[in-house]
């Protein structure tokens, strides 16, 4: 079987983003299929091509997969105006190899929501299976943030996704606020599959290289936060909950933040003009350094902005970093992944806007280590028992392999 495969994001390992398009992708290949990765190129993800781009696109071939990236820049620092631009344009050009291209079945995978129009295209004007993942969703997500407030692009995006939904074969929701927003657009139950983001287990399993970045002691307890510095990360609750700590005289305590985005020089600049000392921002880092930071770390931050739409809407690929580490989490909302937390007894959920509450769970956490730990051996667990990426990558397989029967 072979597979045209649309993520604008795509990257392998040696970015610093989210690697579940490449290990999907292997996944197809040790299953015996076909890979065609189309892609743009993405601030902080490496594609593993590095020839010139000729006219305007590059192709080649990485650890079996055939990728083609277009020379679409893109960052989440851009403007809203130049971001919108970048997706209709990836869209645009993907169209063309969607029409053009052999291939069995397609597979699209948001965000951009716009990614969903190439397999539309291949859907109807080649009658090919189509299977469309949904990441976020959109418009929910950004209409609930304020950030897309227009009525007639709401309406647009709404009515994109509907048609996405609608012509897939199957879709894929990556949260179970995901799949019940799929459904309430009218798509069957038995064409959407719950598939979320999954643990890389082997990734952690040598942490012989640990490292801590400058200003974190060995015996401080470090909380980190690995991501984007974006709107809907809410990270001025972490500063928030510093500000807290500071008023304890617990400098033992360091907040790690770690990733780019476009509310970085401005969390930057509040923390110095608080004298926040005890948090520290550091660049991207690649995908094994990641895990070496990680193996050092003592718990995961799991913040976002205090929107309903997140709290079963999100699947969020530090979340599940987090627990194949063996650490324990803190969120500062409820939903899907703060009921894992308390299940499984790794980690803590606190209120949303509370730092009090956030600054309170740190203490607690290096107050009792012994407790920590075991909190990390129970992240740990869960991991391996329910989001072994292995596992769950068969189960999308499966999903890519039925719907190439569809027409047959």
């Amino acid at each position: 079987m072979r597979v045209l495969y649309f993520h604008q994001h795509f990257s392998t390992p040696q970015g610093s983003t989210g690697i579940r398009s490449y290990e999907m992708a292997r996944r197809l290949l040790l299953r015996g299929h076909t890979v065609t990765m189309v892609c743009g190129s993405y601030a902080g993800g490496q594609t593993g091509l590095s020839d010139h781009f000729v006219s305007g696109r590059r192709e080649g071939q990485v650890e079996g997969i055939d990728i083609i990236e277009f020379d679409l820049a893109y960052s989440n620092s851009d403007s809203f105006l130049k971001r919108t631009g970048i997706f209709l344009l990836f869209a645009i050009k993907s169209i063309k190899v969607a029409l053009t291209h052999s291939y069995d079945v397609v597979f699209a995978t948001s965000t951009p929501l716009t990614a969903g129009i190439p397999g539309i295209c291949a859907r109807f004007l080649r009658r090919k299976p189509f299977v469309f993942e949904v990441r976020d969703l959109w418009p929910e997500l950004p209409r609930a943030m304020g950030v897309i407030t227009n009525p007639l692009i709401l309406f647009a995006m709404s009515l994109l996704e509907w048609v996405s939904y609608r012509s897939a074969d199957y879709c894929i929701g990556l949260a179970p606020g995901i799949v019940e927003g799929i459904a309430s657009r009218g798509v069957e139950n038995t064409k959407i599959r719950l598939v979320p983001n999954g643990c890389d287990l082997a990734m952690f399993e040598t942490t012989a290289l640990k490292w801590r970045p400058d200003g974190v002691n060995q015996s401080d307890l470090m909380a980190i936060f690995t991501g984007t510095h974006g709107q809907a990360n809410g990270l001025n609750s972490a500063l928030d909950a510093a500000a807290v700590l500071k008023e304890r005289c617990r400098d033992d305590i360091k907040i790690v933040l770690i990733g780019q985005g476009r509310l970085k020089a401005s969390l930057q600049k509040r923390a110095i003009e608080m004298d926040l000392t005890s948090v520290i921002f550091h660049d991207p880092v690649d995908k094994a350094r990641l895990a070496q930071l990680m193996s050092a770390a003592d718990i995961g931050l799991q913040l976002l902005l205090n929107i309903p739409a997140f709290y079963c809407g999100t699947s969020p690929n530090k979340f599940f970093d987090y627990i194949a580490a063996g650490l324990p989490v803190l969120t500062n909302y409820p939903g899907w992944l703060a009921g894992l937390i308390t299940r499984a007894e790794c980690g803590y959920s606190m209120p949303p806007e509370d730092p009090k509450a956030l600054a309170d769970a740190l203490e607690l956490a290096a107050d009792d280590r012994g407790r920590l730990i075991q909190m990390g051996l129970n992240a740990r667990q869960l991991a391996a028992s329910e989001f072994d990426r292995v596992m769950l990558a068969d189960a999308w397989v499966d999903v890519i392999e039925s719907a190439s029967l569809v027409r047959e």
